[in-house]
C-alpha cells in the first residue's frame, strides 16, 4: 500500500486517548512507508493526524472543497493540498489516490464518507480494504449495528466482513496489509456473477 485515506473528526473529541491514538496511527503510517490522504483540514483529529505524519517525515495529501477551505482551515503545510469544487469531487479524488480506507473517531461526515467507500466496495466499484480504528470502543455500537443488519438479513455476512476493526493502530494497519487486494477482487468476482 502506498497511501491510505483516513476519515476523522474536525474536532478532537472529549478524551485525550483520541488524540493519542491519532498520533500513533500517523507515526505508524510513516514507519510502514505509507502516505496519508485526508480531508485537508488543520483542525481537530484531521490536523493532529496530518501534523503527526509530517513530523515523522511522511507524505500527506489533503483534499478539501473550496467551501470548507475557510471553515475547516485548510492545512497549508502539506506535501500536496488539492482544493476541489465539491464534496463529490473531494470523495472521488480521495478514493482515487488511496489504496485503503480507515475511519478514526468522528461525526456525521466521517461516518458518511466511510460508509460510502464500504458501499463502493460492496458494489464492486473498488477492491480496497476498509478498516475502523475502534479507539476506546467508540465504534462498538456501529459495529454491533452492522452485526444486527446481518442477523436481520439486510447485510450479507460476506459484505459485513468488508469492514475490519482493531483497537490499536499497528494491528489495524497489519490487518489491512494482510488483506491483499487480489483476495478482495476474487471475492468481488464471485459476488458479481
Amino acid at each position: 500500500m502506498k497511501r491510505i485515506c483516513i476519515f476523522c473528526g474536525s474536532s478532537e473529541g472529549s478524551r485525550p486517548e483520541y488524540r493519542i491514538a491519532t498520533e500513533e496511527l500517523g507515526a505508524e503510517l510513516v514507519r510502514r512507508n505509507i502516505g496519508l490522504v485526508f480531508g485537508g483540514g488543520n483542525v481537530g483529529l484531521m490536523g493532529v493526524l496530518a501534523d503527526a505524519v509530517l513530523k515523522a517525515g511522511g507524505e500527506v495529501v489533503g483534499v478539501i472543497p473550496e467551501s470548507l477551505m475557510a471553515r475547516e482551515i485548510g492545512h497549508n503545510g502539506l506535501t500536496k493540498l488539492h482544493v476541489v469544487r465539491s464534496m463529490h469531487e473531494r470523495k472521488a479524488l480521495m478514493a482515487d489516490l488511496s489504496d485503503a480506507f480507515i475511519a478514526l473517531p468522528g461525526g456525521f461526515g466521517t461516518l458518511e464518507e466511510f460508509c460510502e467507500v464500504v458501499t463502493w466496495s460492496q458494489l464492486g466499484l473498488h477492491a480496497k480494504p476498509c478498516g475502523i480504528l475502534n479507539v476506546l470502543g467508540y465504534y462498538s455500537p456501529l459495529l454491533a449495528m452492522f452485526d444486527r443488519a446481518v442477523e436481520e438479513r439486510f447485510l450479507k455476512p460476506e459484505n459485513r466482513a468488508l469492514v475490519l476493526a482493531r483497537d490499536k493502530p499497528a494491528d489495524l494497519l497489519q490487518a489491512l496489509e494482510d488483506l491483499r487486494p487480489v483476495h478482495v477482487e476474487k471475492w468481488l468476482d464471485r459476488e458479481t456473477r
